[in-house]
């Protein structure tokens, strides 16, 4: 019984020492992500300080720092920022959104591996040649297997289903009117490109690019996170009317407040960031909605949601916030995410699941995840290639910080400027535009009042010479500061680049006035934005669909969008005015039509981008490769078959062999590069026909 009783104690014993050992673990992980989560937040401090100047000068708010005398009497803002801020955030909108879908597009690569780039079919074949008796596929056992849709040279890839029986394929572009091109590579680029667009616009990726869109020109900096798999749930009723939805899961990219990201602080960019954290404001109905979603820790969760609310405001909240209590508890959750590498060993301390592949490396990209100091998730980067599931695209990249520059920082002096001088001239505008009264009370009766208003009548004491009130007018300085006002607002035009007849000035003088003028104006104004798509373009755009490409081959793989591709970012392209686009279109469609110039010309790419450039849908108003193939072999079906000719009816054929035409130019001279007699003379001979010699020596010799 003794023994019973020791074993059951060093029982109880163990499994204490393993409980501390585990939460040591865990204590030990969540110290890891809160010493990281500090750091980043102590780095980016100043960052703050500069989001919260642009936030007031966008909001027309004086800060704490801004101290007014007695004799300043006028509080006035102008709102400056505000309007450049709105315009800058336009002009991306409009030229992200020009072609009226969201700025990706998936090409295939120069040279395409796995896939042809183009192969072609002869409507015409002809007849088939004595084959070898070597077979040039090698035999059974070799070793050497083909691969799918291989035929030849050819390698199908989508469209292995539909051409696959198509014995008549060769590699390459045809370059007869009977043949037929078809490009597997672009049929596969086109049909990931279509998923792409559908998943985004399924994940309201329009909404998130314009909030990122304002938050880099207000403060610098836009981030986005995805693509996340999420169930979305499509309304269905069934034949009884009872509502029976269908849930599809679909990838899902988000905005990410610049408030609530906290990246690596020794890396530039999200190329270089060994992590990324994102602070979460969650509710108790979101924090239990995380127990839906794989590998969070159910348990855990109901022992935060025991604990009790226990979000901490941070200082620039209240500045944020219209209305501001000064409460400190607010009913929210604060959850920690953090993406980034953690050791392994520390991973596996966890319980973290390491396939065997991966169980060499020192660190691996983690998913963590943390609420009142406890971990509610812990997991490997589920997405391969392993990366950081963030984009940050800056307004004006700044090479030694990770955070861009906006419009509200470029122009924070100026604004100040303009709101000194504006206060001036109020200020100075109410002195001028009022009398200073001056009042002798010696020359008038004791106990008057002397408040002024018209009609007003005073008693004078008997006899007192001189006058008893005086008016006197302040001097009017307001134009002088009016002029500094005018000069300051120039001066934010140009540290902004943005000019104000970009977004609505009106009196513009000189060349501004034509037509002609106006439009140099405006192209001059949208150099300084071509930077700023080019930077959404390189930092966001590409690895957003680059992450989307990887998502939709790791697991929503489909055959027919295999293929060698590269994502394009396509927001650059939206600067060029699509009429001026469509006219080079044209142009060089015409050029290309030149026969001996067709063969190097891709007319199914012209014709969809001619239809672009014309703002119409190029899937509704062109054909693909199949279409255009029946298209073809209609068109050459309803042209009508000419007989031949009867014997010697035919000026080109006099003999009526139908041997094909002669030539009716002038025959060569000897010496002259097609004379035959050229070939069979010899030595000295061969230019023994001289240009005298005549014509009936000529074609004695021919």
């Amino acid at each position: 019984m003794a023994e019973d009783i020791n074993i059951e104690d060093d029982a109880i014993a163990l499994e204490d020492i393993d409980g501390e050992a585990e939460e040591a673990n865990v204590s030990g992980l969540v110290d890891y992500v809160y010493e990281k989560y500090k750091r980043a937040e102590n780095y980016r401090e100043n960052d703050e300080d500069r989001w919260l100047r642009a936030y007031r000068n966008y909001r027309g708010l004086y800060g704490p720092d801004v101290q007014f005398t007695e004799a300043e009497k006028s509080r006035v803002f102008v709102k400056t920022t505000k309007t450049k801020t709105l315009a800058a955030y336009s002009q991306i909108v409009d030229v992200l959104f020009a072609g009226n879908k969201f700025p990706i597009s998936v090409e295939p690569t120069q040279l395409p591996e796995g896939v042809s780039e183009s192969v072609h079919a002869d409507l015409q074949p002809t007849p088939p040649t004595q084959p070898s008796m070597e077979s040039p596929y090698g035999f059974a056992g070799d070793g050497k297997d083909l691969p799918a849709g291989f035929r030849g040279n050819v390698e199908l890839g989508p469209l292995e289903e539909k051409l696959g029986d198509v014995e008549n394929l060769k590699e390459g572009a045809g370059t007869t009117p009977s043949t037929v091109t078809f490009s597997p590579a672009m049929i596969a680029a086109k049909n990931m490109e279509k998923k792409i667009l559908d998943q985004l616009e399924e994940s309201g990726a329009t909404k998130h690019l314009r909030s990122i869109a304002f938050e880099m020109a207000l403060f610098g900096t836009g981030v986005m996170k995805g693509p996340f798999a999420v169930d979305k749930e499509y309304p269905s009723w069934d034949d009884d009317g009872e509502y029976d939805p269908t849930f599809k899961t679909v990838p899902q990219v988000s905005h990410v407040s610049v408030w609530n990201f906290y990246p690596d602080p020794d890396a530039n960019n999200m190329d270089e960031a060994q992590y990324a954290i994102e602070r979460h404001k969650l509710s108790r109905n979101q924090l239990r909605n995380l127990k839906k979603r794989p590998y969070f820790r159910n348990s855990v969760i109901d022992s935060c949601i025991e604990m009790g609310e226990t979000y901490t405001k941070k200082d620039w909240e209240d500045d944020l916030s219209d209305y501001a209590t000064g409460e400190t508890y607010i009913d929210r959750f604060e959850v920690i995410e953090y993406w980034g590498s953690v050791d392994t060993d520390v991973l596996l301390d966890n319980e973290v699941e390491i396939p065997k592949e991966l169980q060499a490396f020192d660190e691996l990209q983690a998913n963590i995840w943390i609420c009142n100091k406890k971990l509610i998730r812990v997991v490997l980067n589920p997405f391969k290639p392993a990366k950081i599931p963030y984009m940050a695209a800056p307004y004006e990249l700044n090479p030694y910080s990770f955070f861009g520059v906006g419009i509200a920082e470029n122009m924070d002096d100026t604004q100040t400027l303009m709101n000194g001088f504006m206060r001036m001239a109020v200020d100075n505008s109410v002195l001028s535009g009022n009398l200073l009264i001056e009042v002798d009370e010696t020359n008038l009766v004791p106990g008057q009042d002397l408040s002024v208003y018209p009609g007003k009548i005073f008693r004078r004491q008997g006899g007192a010479p001189g006058q008893a009130i005086f008016g006197t007018k302040f001097p009017n300085v307001a134009g002088e500061n009016m002029q500094l006002f005018d000069k300051a607002r120039q001066l934010a035009d140009e540290s902004t680049g943005l000019p104000s007849f970009a977004h609505g000035q009106t009196g513009v003088t000189g060349i501004g006035r034509t037509a002609s003028g106006i439009s140099m104006l405006m192209n001059a104004a949208s150099s300084g934005i071509k930077a700023v798509i080019k930077n959404v373009d390189d930092y966001l755009l590409k690895p957003l669909g680059e992450n989307l490409f990887s998502f939709n081959m790791q697991f929503n793989y489909d055959e027919k969008t295999k293929g060698d591709l590269e994502i394009k970012a396509r927001g650059t392209e939206s600067l060029m005015a699509n009429e001026v686009r469509s006219q080079r279109l044209m142009q060089f469609l015409g050029i290309a039509s030149n026969p001996a110039l067709a063969p190097f010309a891709k007319f199914q790419y012209i014709i969809r981008e001619i239809a672009k450039s014309m703002d119409l849908d190029p899937e509704k108003v062109t054909n693909n490769m199949e279409e255009a193939a029946l298209q073809a072999k209609m068109m050459q079906d309803m042209q009508p078959q000419q007989p031949p000719l009867p014997a010697g009816t035919d000026p080109n054929d006099p003999t009526g062999a139908g041997g094909g035409t002669i030539g009716t130019g002038v025959a060569p001279t000897p010496g002259e590069q097609g004379f035959t007699g050229n070939e069979q003379a010899t030595g000295q001979q061969a230019n023994t026909a001289t240009p005298q010699t005549p014509r009936g020596e000529q074609e004695t010799i021919r």
